[in-house]
């Protein structure tokens, strides 16, 4: 079996339905240490906080990283070393910044490459999706079509995510913590500063550090009498679901160069770095699980290692031809135009209306 077909058996009809990665998780200090979950502005009814499902005191699951923030932490591996000549570097000067388009929220469809000289590419790419080729697309995003995008403020084209992973602690108690803050000298009762005449002023000495200022009842993370688990999948489904038109071989060219990415992505041990409060590794004492799992529901032990999958993804992308890195300038004059909908790009719907729908990532 050579390189490039070792995997096949994903891209079969009949293949797996996906592969199932379950890893349990302890913070840094022990499985009784405190983690602090991602926190939500309020809205639609949601006080803000933490995203905590069901009795508060009691059974609950509690969120403690999106599908969204765990695609964002993944995707940037492929500017690394390692990983850069496996997709294009679609690089945007933005003024003083440079952004790589593996770091942009919306990633193909995000405003960053959106307002700039790649405009018209892009929008032909998404173009393609919608007639059923999705090789321009990868030429110049292929990790676009392995954690999923959508070109909601023009074309309306969307990919599902084939790798989708999430964080969520059970059965948590919620904390919280207080702090004071006590200023190095009595800048007021030492008269080097006059007492505040107004709450104006008393909150600018506050804000500049001049006072003691009390932080109470703020959110102090959570305690997990549950487990803390990652669940990650790989839509295999979903991934022979991509096309190159009719073309068979182009068709098999495209998904092998897909998988490969999408499977050195899956295999790679993610960071244990969530956020301050919140540093997690893996739990010794259970098992990583790791599966394929059938249509028919069986499910089986999957070996496929992170050197293999890189081996495999170098192989697949050459025979694929991987598109070219490019750095282009943010365009002001595009933004300006693309606020007002008056893109020279933009697609219209049915009646002329511009679309302009928001995004989720």
């Amino acid at each position: 079996m050579s390189d490039l077909t070792q995997f096949d058996q994903y891209l079969k009809d009949d293949g797996p339905a996906a592969l199932v990665i379950r890893e349990h998780l302890t913070p840094v200090e022990g499985k009784d240490g405190i983690l602090f979950p991602a926190t939500f502005a309020a809205g639609d009814g949601f006080a803000g906080g933490y995203n905590i499902d069901g009795d508060p005191a009691g059974d609950n699951i509690c969120l403690i990283d999106t599908v969204g923030s765990q695609a964002n932490r993944i995707e940037p591996m492929f500017a690394e070393a390692d990983y850069e000549t496996l997709v294009p570097q679609i690089i945007v000067e933005a003024g003083e910044k440079q952004v790589n388009l593996l770091e942009a929220g919306h990633r193909a469809g995000d405003a960053i490459v959106r307002c700039s000289e790649l405009q018209q590419t892009l929008q032909n790419a998404f173009k393609s999706v919608l007639k059923g080729d999705a090789v321009p697309l990868a030429k110049i995003a292929p990790t676009s079509l392995v954690f999923g995008v959508w070109d909601s403020r023009d074309t309306q084209a969307k990919l599902p995510r084939l790798i989708a992973s999430t964080i969520r602690a059970f059965n948590v108690r919620k904390l919280t913590r207080s702090a004071q803050y006590i200023p190095a000298a009595e800048y007021v009762a030492d008269k080097l500063l006059e007492e505040p005449a107004d709450k104006a002023t008393r909150d600018a000495y506050a804000e500049r550090g001049f006072i003691h200022v009390p932080a109470t009842g703020s959110h102090g993370g959570v305690l997990a009498h549950g487990v803390v688990r990652r669940d990650a999948t790989l839509g295999l489904a979903a991934l022979r679901l991509l096309h190159s038109g009719g073309d068979v071989e182009k068709t098999l060219t495209l998904r092998r160069y897909i998988l490969g990415l999408a499977l050195t992505a899956f295999t790679r041990n993610p960071t244990g770095y969530l956020r301050q409060g919140c540093l997690l590794v893996l739990d010794p004492e259970k098992p990583r699980e790791f599966v394929e799992v059938l249509t028919t529901g069986e499910r089986k032990p999957a070996s496929v290692t992170h050197a293999q999958a890189l081996s495999y993804a170098r192989e697949v992308a050459t025979a694929f031809g991987v598109g070219e890195s490019r750095t282009v300038k943010f365009d002001g004059e595009r933004a300006k135009k693309d606020v007002k909908g008056e893109g020279e790009t933009k697609t219209k719907g049915k009646k002329g209306k511009k679309h302009d729908a928001g995004e989720a990532k």
